[in-house]
């Protein structure tokens, strides 16, 4: 048979040749079809973006530390996959939980949601938070507050941003694990642009009620412009929809720069014409990607692909 000039025999997916995680993500390289296909591309374009010294902007979206990913998103971050973090309030509350001692939990047994009401549970589709976790991470976060308050502000006022806050907060927390700490300690901008829309939102409400404090969004909007603006090349990397991806997007709308590679991991679709499941390709439309910057955008859970390639990134630094 006749083949066009690039076209060729497909590579059907060989399990004999699979020991190590990159072994598994080559050969979805390979086999470059379907949603393997779609990783191994995503792989290839995360790893080439970098050799071309493009920094990887990330946004995160989803319940991804209750989703079991806190692990997963620091070492992408200590191993170069992250330059620049944009995420939810709800992740960074999660993970403070976590830093001030509270763990989430598995299989807790229940009839139905009105049990878990009356254990004190909260559910995360099937992931669980006992609900002293909040009080923990309140106590905590009241002492941290008053403490940036008393250290930054000018007038009796505190003027601050997402940005500023959590990279203060990083340098006060201990956890090693945590994502504000590793933002903190690898020099990661990290950034919440909804952070009201958030428990750790509601912390910073209420030392506001008594104090007074203004969470200046035009602050962490000119950051991540300048961020944009000085980076040589830029690739975006989208775990989910929502404001964080929009948000991380729009940075290039106010540069003559647009991004020049593309990763999306989603399973939201495009007939609602929503932001979250909108295209790369609808993207170049408003001047966000080039058209000819590589992109691709895998159909899955993100729980699934992002541990799948943040392994296979460590591991193949250690080639």
């Amino acid at each position: 048979m006749q083949h066009d000039k690039e076209s060729h025999d497909l590579h059907h997916f060989d399990p004999s040749k699979v020991s190590t995680i990159i072994d598994l993500v080559d050969q979805f390289s390979k086999t470059a079809v379907f949603g393997g296909g779609k990783i191994g591309r995503a792989f290839e374009i995360l790893s080439d973006a970098k050799k071309d010294g493009a920094k990887i902007f990330c946004s995160l979206a989803g319940a991804m530390v209750p989703g079991g990913m806190r692990l997963v998103i620091g070492e992408a971050m200590k191993n170069g996959l992250i330059d620049v973090l944009v995420t939810t309030g709800a992740n960074i509350t999660h993970d403070l939980i976590e830093t001030f001692g509270v763990s989430h939990l598995t299989n807790v047994s229940h009839k139905n949601d009105q049990e878990l009401r009356e254990k004190g549970i909260d559910r995360v589709y099937d992931s669980f938070v006992h609900q002293d976790g909040f009080p923990t991470l309140e106590d905590n976060m009241q002492t941290l507050l008053m403490e940036f308050f008393e250290e930054k502000k000018i007038d009796d006022t505190l003027i601050t941003s997402s940005y500023e806050l959590l990279r203060w907060l990083g340098s006060k927390i201990t956890d090693p694990h945590s994502i504000v700490k590793i933002a903190y300690e690898n020099k990661i901008p990290l950034f919440v642009p909804a952070i009201a829309d958030s428990i750790l939102g509601l912390q910073i409400w209420l030392k506001s009620q008594f104090h007074k404090i203004i969470m200046d969004e035009m602050k962490d909007l000119t950051y991540i412009q300048d961020v944009f603006a000085e980076s040589e090349k830029s690739c975006a990397l989208l775990v989910g929809g929502g404001v964080p991806k929009n948000y991380m997007l729009q940075a290039s709308l106010m540069s003559t720069k647009e991004y020049e590679y593309g990763v999306a991991i989603t399973m939201d679709r495009v007939e609602t014409g929503g932001l979250s499941g909108a295209t790369l390709d609808e993207a170049v439309s408003w001047g966000k990607f080039t058209w000819e910057a590589p992109k691709v955008t895998v159909y899955a859970d993100s729980t699934i692909v992002l541990p799948i390639l943040v392994t296979a990134w460590i591991q193949n630094q250690q080639k």
